[in-house]
């Protein structure tokens, strides 16, 4: 059953498609974060300003170099050890979708250990954006039940994993770390 929904999940992405899926946070809209028209279709599913950033899923923190210029060594040691999910906005992003890097030239990274997002970006081989299954301005749902009918209708494949689950899931901690090491919380 996983690896069914790993398998059309995959194929849709490849395709250009949006996905909706479970992550390690809360549901989320995922396309290939370097696919600068189907990033656009995410913001005009959700209403969403086009010059909001997204972040992006990775599989493994050695992957995070690839998009952006530099990585301080600190950022191996919080991703290893963070209990909870966590988010870090790196400055220079590189080989992404411009319409995924903040206006800053910044991008949110999150290193996922999940049961069906790690071995999707594993096979996909690129980074999947994620951004809360909501309309803008709408609370993010805390369950697939409570995500709204326009954006089932709207996108391409609707991952059937974790539906009934009724484990509760919050958003990730965002962290912002400078290239030097320096760091604040954005989201605790």
């Amino acid at each position: 059953m996983l690896k069914v929904e790993i398998d059309k999940a995959l194929a849709v992405l490849k395709a250009g498609g949006i996905i909706l899926y479970p992550t390690d946070t809360v549901w989320g809209l995922g396309c290939d974060a370097t696919d600068e028209k189907a990033v656009a279709r995410i913001n005009e599913i959700k209403g969403r300003p086009a010059d909001k950033s997204f972040i992006i899923l990775l599989d493994t923190d050695s992957k995070v170099q690839s998009y952006v210029t530099e990585v301080p060594d600190v950022a191996y040691d919080l991703i290893e050890f963070a209990e909870n999910p966590l988010t870090i906005i790196f400055s220079g992003a590189k080989n992404l979708a411009k319409n995924v890097i903040n206006a800053d030239g910044s991008v949110g990274i999150r290193v996922v250990n999940h049961e069906f997002c790690t071995p999707l970006i594993q096979r996909f081989r690129k980074p999947i954006t994620s951004t809360s299954a909501n309309i803008s301005g709408q609370p993010s749902p805390a369950f697939f039940d409570e995500i709204d009918a326009d954006i089932l209708a709207a996108v391409d494949y609707v991952v059937d994993w974790e539906q009934e689950s009724r484990t509760p899931k919050k958003p990730s901690t965002i962290m912002k770390l400078g290239p030097s090491g320096q760091f604040s919380f954005i989201r605790r």
